[in-house]
C-alpha cells in the first residue's frame, strides 16, 4: 500500500520574533517493510534546511530563521510504500527468555534496556504493575507483550489535554488517562523491567472506517517496538490494542519521545506563541484536504501590556 502523508506545523507569535531555530524529524524511514518514495520540506518564510542522520538512524532536518517573523509554517510531504509485516505465531516458545543473552543481544540493544528520560520505573508504576499482575511473567515474552498491550488499552482512557508534551508517566498513571505518547512510555518502562529491549516509535497511522482506533486521526502517532531474539523488532500499539500493521508508518525511533520529537526548537523575542498542527495520511488515490485541517494545539497566553523581555521558548508538539 502507498500512502501520501502531509504534516503541517504552524507557529504563530503575538509579536514579531527575531530568530527561530528548528529541528525536524518528519521523514519516514526506509527499512524492513517500509520504503520512502518521495519526501520534501517547505517553510514559510523560506529557509534552507540542512540534514544529518542521528545516532538512531533517523533523518533530521534543521534550520535557522534569522529575520523578523510573526508566523512560521513547516510542511512535510511524503509518499511511502508499506508492506504487511511478517506473520507471527500466537506465542513464542518458553525458551525465548533464555535467548536474551550476549549471543543474541548487540550493543545497540542494551541502550533500549536502560531507563530513559520518560520511560523509567517509578513507585507509581511499580504499584500499577503489582495491581495488574505485571511483574515479570512466566509465559513467553511474545504472549506477555500482547497481554501488556491489552492491559494498557483497558486500564487507561484516551483523552487529549490531560498530559503535556513533557509530562512524566506518573501523570497518566495517576489519572488513568492520556494519549499515545504516555501509553508508549509506560509500556516501554514495563518491558524494560522484564528485561526486554523496547523503544519508542514516532510516526503516523492511517485510519479507516473499518478500524475505529481511538488515537487522533489528525495528529502524529506513537507506539512501541520490542525486541524478540527469534523475530527481531516487533511493533505494539497500546493506544489501540493492536500490533504493528501496514497502516503504521515509522518516521523516527528512539529510547523515548525526547529522542524523536517531530519538531523541536526555540525562538528569540518577547512574544507568546501558539502551535497548530495538521496531519493527513491517505492512500495515494485519496484526495488530500486543504488548509481547513489545521487544529489548534496550544493557545496563546495572555499578553501583558508592553513587550516582555526576550526569552528562548521551547517549541514542541505532543504525540497523540
Amino acid at each position: 500500500m502507498h500512502y501520501s502523508i502531509r504534516h503541517v506545523s504552524l507557529f504563530r507569535y503575538s509579536h514579531p520574533v527575531r530568530e527561530s531555530v528548528m529541528e525536524l524529524r518528519m521523514q519516514p524511514r526506509s527499512e524492513a517493510n517500509q520504503s520512502l518514495r518521495r519526501f520534501q520540506i517547505a517553510t514559510n518564510p523560506r529557509v534552507q534546511p540542512f540534514a544529518y542522520t542521528d545516532h538512531f538512524g533517523n533523518a533530521v532536518y534543521h534550520f535557522n530563521l534569522l529575520r523578523d517573523h510573526s508566523e512560521l509554517r513547516v510542511e512535510a510531504q511524503s509518499v511511502v510504500e508499506v508492506q504487511e509485516p511478517m506473520v507471527l505465531p500466537k506465542e513464542a516458545d518458553v525458551l525465548e527468555w533464555d535467548r536474551y543473552n550476549k549471543l543474541n543481544l548487540r550493543s545497540e540493544h542494551y541502550e533500549f534496556l536502560e531507563p530513559s528520560a520518560f520511560a523509567t520505573m517509578t513507585p507509581t508504576l511499580a504499584a500499577f504493575m503489582s495491581a495488574h499482575e505485571l511483574e515479570r511473567p512466566r509465559i513467553d515474552p511474545l504472549s506477555a507483550l500482547k497481554r501488556l498491550n491489552d492491559t494498557m488499552f483497558t486500564a487507561f482512557e484516551y483523552e487529549v489535554g490531560i498530559t503535556e508534551v513533557n509530562s512524566p508517566i506518573d501523570h497518566a498513571l495517576a489519572s488513568r488517562r492520556g494519549v499515545c505518547q504516555d501509553f508508549a512510555h509506560i509500556m516501554i518502562a514495563i518491558a524494560r523491567d522484564w528485561g526486554i529491549p523496547a523503544g519508542y516509535v514516532s510516526g503516523y497511522l492511517s485510519h479507516t472506517r473499518q478500524n475505529r482506533e481511538r488515537s487522533s486521526e489528525d495528529a502524529t502517532h506513537a507506539w512501541v517496538e520490542a525486541y524478540l531474539p527469534s523475530f527481531g523488532w516487533i511493533s505494539f500499539d497500546p493506544t489501540n490494542n493492536i500490533m504493528g500493521t501496514s497502516r503504521h508508518i515509522r518516521a523516527a525511533v528512539g529510547r523515548d519521545y525526547s529522542d524523536v520529537p517531530p519538531t523541536r526548537g526555540t525562538f528569540k523575542g518577547g512574544a507568546d506563541s501558539e502551535l497548530a498542527v495538521a496531519v493527513s495520511v491517505a492512500p495515494t488515490s485519496a484526495p488530500i484536504r486543504h488548509e481547513d485541517f489545521l487544529r489548534l494545539v496550544r493557545p496563546m497566553g495572555q499578553t501583558t501590556s508592553g513587550r516582555s523581555p526576550d526569552r528562548n521558548v521551547q517549541q514542541q508538539q505532543q504525540q497523540q
